[in-house]
């Protein structure tokens, strides 16, 4: 496997985000192919891996506290304050007091005393961005924390942080499909020698090239309610999928590699976090770093699938009023 920089720390080219064990995409596995997962990834050389007190309310936590716990040495651990269940309901938090309650119950869950990387979950438009990152510093003082990171901010947000506490990471939606990352975060942490770790790369599993109906999706999957999750959207977007698969027909890989290896391409300061619920699909993921693109296949895959070409915007304009991001 090889490996990239976030921060101080030297981590595998590609992690694991591991929501998708717990949370957002219906019933989740069990947990015995939870860890199977997890424990997959490790043996194919991930060592980045990521949750947040959201995902599962709490689960997601338990879940990689007591698998890679016996492991800690050799990940780097990652988990997101700042918006979490609170009675059954997502809630978005960013007071200071709420973020320190957040971290001491993080470390309970993960089974650890220490966070490497903690990210502010969504900026709380209440609560100055400078509040928030000053009481996340706090903890890095107190030995809680090792580095600091934020999510789905814009790149103005990000360089008020940085003022405050130096920022390791920025966590944002980039994918062939999603592309927002290119209007000016990517610039900003380029300048402040932030690193850009990308979720959902595989554009919420469309570039994985297996889902080819949303009537599949459970009715709990967080994906019926975004825009280009709709079936006429979707059907639309199909014609941008077949050409993909046929691409990684040609390089004699999966989709989901050939997804992977273009984010892996655009820039040294990138990794992604890709998620799977299967285990078997995990080998898949780890292949990206070794999968070499040449420019003419690069210029093919933008101009087949950007942010002219996708039908439909990424979150609903009741989510997306939530994040601080730049929009197309």
């Amino acid at each position: 496997m090889k490996t990239r920089r976030i921060g101080p720390f030297e981590v595998s080219a590609v992690g694991l985000g591991c929501m998708n064990l717990s949370h957002a995409y219906g019933v989740p596995p069990s947990r015995q192919t939870a860890a199977a997962v997890l424990l997959g990834a490790l043996d194919q050389g991930i060592t980045l891996f990521d949750t947040a007190a959201l995902y599962g309310f709490g689960s997601n936590e338990e879940l990689v506290g007591d698998v890679l716990a016996v492991h800690r040495e050799r990940i780097v651990l990652t988990s997101k304050c700042g918006m979490q269940g609170v009675n059954g309901q997502r809630v978005i938090d960013g007071r200071p007091e709420t973020l320190r309650a957040s971290v001491e119950a993080s470390l309970k869950r993960l089974k650890t005393d220490v966070i490497d990387l903690l990210y502010l979950h969504r900026l709380d438009p209440a609560v100055p961005i400078e509040d928030s990152v000053g009481a996340m510093a706090g903890l890095v003082q107190a030995g809680k924390l090792r580095a600091l990171g934020l999510s789905e901010v814009s790149a103005a947000t990000l360089r008020r942080a940085h003022a405050v506490h130096p920022i390791a990471a920025l966590q944002s939606e980039y994918s062939l499909w999603t592309r927002n990352p290119e209007i000016a975060v990517l610039q900003a942490c380029r300048e402040l020698g932030t690193a850009f770790v990308a979720f959902s790369p595989l554009g919420r599993g469309f570039l994985g090239g297996k889902l080819r109906s949303v009537h599949t999706l459970e009715p709990k999957d967080i994906r019926r309610a975004m825009p280009r999750f709709s079936p006429e959207l979707f059907a639309a977007n199909l014609g941008l999928l077949d050409v993909f698969c046929q691409e990684a027909l040609t390089l004699g890989c999966a989709p989901a590699t050939l997804a992977l290896a273009w984010l892996l391409h655009q820039g040294d300061d990138i990794v992604p976090i890709p998620g799977t619920s299967r285990p078997e699909h995990v080998r898949d993921l780890a292949l990206a770093p070794l999968l070499a693109l040449n420019a003419t296949t690069l210029q093919r895959l933008d101009a087949l699938i950007n942010q002219r070409t996708v039908r439909g915007a990424r979150y609903s304009s009741a989510t997306q009023a939530e994040i601080d991001t730049e929009e197309f």
